[in-house]
């Protein structure tokens, strides 16, 4: 089969078009032709080389993949051969504790396709039968590819962590990026009244058109007093703030939740070494929420809502399986709002 690799960490030079052996379906696994595979920031942090990782050399990147499920093997439902599907990028044990009570992000034996598992940037990739979910015929496969990762990880930041609700403000940090877009319509799904950041007015036209009832642009150097100045926040501040931007932002995020709000965080895009003042989290006893993926059971409630088109994931460009690193480059400027795509399939 025909797969983008890296033999080395490094730029988007790193990235080739290569072949490699087709994967075999063993017990409990199903081999899924690949139509469509979404990119995330995180493709760029693996390429790059992550801190302490020993990731095996060639790698294939790739989370988000929607495509048809070509070959079952042992044990599979032989309903699944012939389906179009997403695939769930997180990949856990599936008999430890934490994953029977439905923490399988939690699992000691924890990974996401792509980061130190096989992915997406390929014709085919070997996946559990577990982690398959129908595809919504509402949607195609590009838009499909689009959607599991960021709607998972946004998913459960909001409402599990954060259990968004009616009314409350809620704060996004980087609009236009994959999960910013899931970010804002979860929250506005939950009734939640949406203040979005980001860098340009066209991506804050398109948050309104979202649902965002309050825009500001990020790169203003008064953008958080911007925030402190609507009639909604004021002195009192914004009860959640939906963070991955990180150092750049941290700091201001603590200041603008509320007493008694919410931080949750899911990355740290612009740098992990943020300083967290301790006065402002136990005077005024804020929370501060970690959250990475989510449960496999999320993905299913996700894909309901999609077929519904109660939630949507938005595209914002594509690419041909062997312009990957062009397509990274793209995603690395910061343009997009919404998701970039790359298109595997000559029917796509």
């Amino acid at each position: 089969m025909r797969a983008i690799v890296f033999h080395a960490h490094g730029g988007p030079e790193q990235l080739g078009l290569a072949e490699l052996p087709d994967p075999v379906a063993g017990p409990g696994q199903v081999v899924v032709r690949v139509h469509a595979c979404a990119l995330n920031r995180l493709d760029l942090w693996v390429r790059s080389g992550l801190p302490g990782s020993r990731l095996p050399l060639p790698h294939v990147l790739g989370s988000d993949i929607a495509g048809v499920v070509e070959s079952l093997g042992p044990g599979v439902d032989a309903g699944w051969l012939g389906r179009p599907v997403l695939v769930n990028p997180g990949l856990s044990c599936g008999t430890c504790a934490m994953c029977l009570a439905g923490w399988d992000n939690l699992c000691p034996r924890y990974r996401i396709l792509g980061e130190t598992a096989p992915g997406g940037y390929a014709e085919r990739v070997l996946v559990p039968a577990a982690n398959l979910i129908g595809k919504p015929d509402a949607l195609d496969m590009i838009t499909a590819a689009a959607a599991p990762l960021t709607f998972l990880t946004a998913w459960q930041m909001l409402t599990v962590r954060a259990q968004v609700g009616p009314g409350q403000l809620v704060l996004i940090h980087a609009v236009g990026s994959g999960v910013g877009v899931a970010g804002l319509q979860i929250a506005r799904l939950h009734g939640a009244r949406v203040i979005a950041l980001a860098s340009s007015d066209a991506k804050l036209a398109r948050a309104r058109e979202l649902g965002a009832e309050f825009t500001v642009r990020s790169d203003a150097p008064d953008w958080e007093q911007q925030v402190r100045a609507l009639a909604p926040v004021g002195k009192r501040g914004v009860d959640v703030v939906f963070e991955h931007t990180g150092m750049a932002t941290w700091e201001a995020s603590l200041r603008l939740a509320r007493r008694g709000g919410t931080i949750v965080t899911c990355g740290a895009s612009s740098g992990h070494a943020a300083v967290t003042d301790l006065r402002q989290v136990f005077f005024r006893q804020l929370q501060l929420l970690g959250s990475t993926m989510g449960s496999k059971a999320h993905l299913h409630r996700i894909a309901e809502l999609l077929a519904r088109g109660e939630l949507r994931p938005v595209v914002d460009r594509c690419f041909p399986l062997a312009e990957a690193g062009q397509a990274q480059r793209y995603l690395d400027r910061r343009e997009q709002f919404g998701k970039v795509v790359l298109t595997v399939g000559a029917d796509t």
